[in-house]
């Protein structure tokens, strides 16, 4: 039997990775997924450098398993959090909101597997050629930015024009949404709004709640018409953000009005004036579990559906 390509790659037991969620994704919730034999990611997301560097000496703490770090590219930080993934020895970075290149020859001095999220063939093609180690498509069905094209149109789009191997991610959060990435061109699954739901996830309770009481219509996309759309759950801010962007409100005032919203989500679960930013799969998901829990129930069910995961990885 032959491994999988993402596990052998970042030498992982399983080809599971956890959602880079900004002010979610910190080194409790990363260590917690790959010492479940996932891939845990810290999210860089617009925090300054000082403070990766602490989620990444907490996640080692409590974990020796690889994980990755990722950039967002258009984060004032960029650069600085560039450099930090090199000096703490990072296995692997994950890049959005931006063109990698040039910091590719710096990582791949440093050993660093980079793995750039996609939302187009045109990206795609050009991170092929740039030197990514592999690509994570993702879909609009994903929380937080999104591109236009959905998961199942994206995938086996990308599968067509790049021999790297892909990470399927957008609307994924049980066995069914991988056995269909897999048979779209999938090698590996990412899930952000199902670890939402984990124990370690630090968000505050009514962000918790809120994603367990989803339903399929609980999502909206704003932001569209300033060329950043984002999807988060129905909110009084989402409504507020609509209301003022087919306003005709200039996007100056429409980036002060989401300025922090994430994080008052996230850190006083503020139902006025916080951004829950959530997948459109959240509808799915009715219980809290650990991360460990979390990845058996993905294993077990992908495998009941024919696609196996455990000990296909090279190790």
């Amino acid at each position: 039997m032959s491994g999988n390509p993402i596990c052998e790659l970042l030498q992982i037991e399983y080809p599971i990775f956890q959602g880079a969620m900004a002010w979610i994704a910190d080194g409790r919730l990363a260590a917690a997924v790959s010492e479940a034999g996932g891939l845990g990611i810290i999210a860089g997301g617009n925090a300054p450098a000082d403070y990766v560097r602490e989620q990444i000496r907490l996640l080692r703490e409590r974990s020796s398993k690889p994980f990755a770090v990722n950039i967002m590219l258009q984060s004032p930080f960029a650069e600085e959090i560039a450099q930090l993934v090199c000096e703490e020895r990072v296995p692997a970075v994950t890049t959005g909101a931006g063109n990698p290149a040039r910091y590719m020859e710096r990582w791949k001095q440093a050993g660093i597997k980079v793995i750039p999220v996609v939302a187009s063939t045109a990206m795609a093609k050009l991170m092929s050629r740039t030197g990514a180690d592999a690509l994570i498509a993702e879909g609009g069905e994903s929380g937080g930015h999104v591109g236009e094209l959905s998961t199942m149109v994206l995938l086996p789009l990308v599968s067509d024009v790049t021999t790297l191997p892909l990470i399927a991610a957008g609307g994924i959060g049980d066995g069914r949404g991988i056995a269909a990435a897999w048979a779209l061109g999938a090698s590996a699954v990412q899930l952000g709004t199902r670890f939402l739901t984990a124990r370690e996830c630090p968000i505050h309770p009514e962000y918790r709640e809120k994603i367990l009481k989803a339903t399929d219509r609980s999502t909206v996309v704003t932001g569209r018409t300033t060329g950043h759309p984002v999807r988060a759950l129905r909110t009084p801010f989402t409504r507020e953000y609509e209301a003022r962007e087919y306003g005709g409100a200039e996007a100056v005032e429409l980036e002060r009005l989401g300025s922090g919203a994430l994080r008052k989500a996230v850190q006083d679960g503020d139902v006025q004036e916080g951004c829950f930013m959530s997948g459109e799969i959240a509808a799915m998901f009715t219980k809290t579990q650990t991360a460990r829990e979390i990845i058996e129930d993905l294993v077990r069910d992908a495998e009941q559906r024919g696609v196996r995961l455990r000990g296909d990885c090279g190790l």
